[in-house]
């Protein structure tokens, strides 16, 4: 059996990459694709890496075959890119996420997607609880192109032509290496940066509250959602992957009370309104209850964000 990662270039892919050598899931090979050259990680032989476009026509047919078991999609234009890039946001998140799934349909129906969604698809709920059932009303470009997909796999699921899994992510934390173009970016970048001895910028208010889940989580929910059956998801097959809510204050109170105030000292705050909008449209506190049930984690304590960024080696 095949597993596919796309996005496998980068951190998640790479990340993921490495749990499923060391997973109990049995497979052949494990086949990542990035539109630059993804890493390899390690030395298995089961291990494939290959650059590729897949807004391409037909790309999707050279790495999506009879022997691909599961599909990990990763691969996506980010919040605020898609934003500014309205065009290429479509074309990446909705267009290519199309042909992959109808690649699935005619190669191998029944294959298992796993699409790594985000909160982002909701909006306006700031002081509400949401869970898998609250009504998507996404407030950015990025958002709506989640939406959408997210229909798109339970409705090809109803059909039979995938075996989908929809994972809402939260804003990971602690990411490693550079800030990328995410809205969200800001959230590890307070955090890494000033460990690193460098300064960093806040855009947002310290009492704004974000839902977060460190890598480590991340990662082993990507995993539980592949190893699931279809049939523990029900008729929807899209979960909140659960997280915690912590305010800005108390994720600087945790970096100081781990680090020192000279570490929280190298933050500076200055608000960007059009990255406030866009993170303080979504949700602050996820139901977690069917989400526990299905056996995902959750992470206790931000405290155990920065202990766990300290302790892995950052490359």
């Amino acid at each position: 059996m095949q597993i596919l990662i796309t996005g496998g270039a980068g951190f998640l892919g790479q990340r993921l990459a490495q749990a499923l050598l060391s997973s109990d899931l049995a497979f052949d090979e494990l086949l990542l694709v990035d539109r630059i050259q993804p890493s390899l990680p390690g030395n298995d032989s089961r291990v494939r890496c290959q650059p590729i476009d897949l807004t391409e026509t037909g790309a999707a047919k050279r790495i999506i075959s009879e022997k691909t078991g599961i599909v990990f999609h990763l691969a996506a234009v980010v919040s605020s890119q898609a934003e500014r890039e309205f065009d290429l946001g479509w074309a990446v998140n909705l267009d290519l996420t199309r042909q992959l799934l109808e690649t699935c349909r005619q190669q191998k129906p029944g294959i298992r997607f796993v699409f790594a969604s985000g909160f982002a698809v909701f909006g306006g709920h700031r002081a509400a609880v949401i869970d898998d059932a609250t009504v998507v009303t996404p407030q950015s470009s990025y958002g709506t192109q989640k939406a959408i997909v997210e229909l798109l796999v339970n409705d090809y699921t109803r059909k039979n032509f995938v075996d989908g899994r929809v994972l809402r992510l939260p804003t990971i934390c602690v990411r490693p290496g550079r800030p990328n173009q995410a809205a969200s970016s800001f959230v590890s970048s307070i955090i890494r940066e000033p460990l690193n001895g460098e300064p960093a910028v806040c855009p947002v208010s310290p009492d704004l509250t974000v839902l977060v889940s460190s890598p480590d989580t991340i990662i082993r929910n990507l995993l539980q959602g592949a190893r699931l059956d279809g049939t523990a998801f029900g008729n929807w097959r899209t979960v909140n992957l659960p997280g915690i809510g912590v305010t800005i204050r108390q994720m600087l109170d945790s970096l100081e009370r781990l680090t020192g105030p000279e570490t929280v000292a190298r933050i500076a705050f200055q608000p960007d309104p059009t990255i406030n909008a866009i993170v303080s449209s979504w949700p602050q506190a996820v139901d977690n209850t069917r989400a526990l049930r299905l056996g995902f984690a959750v992470d206790s304590h931000f405290d155990d964000f920065i202990r766990q960024f300290l302790a892995r080696p950052q490359v």
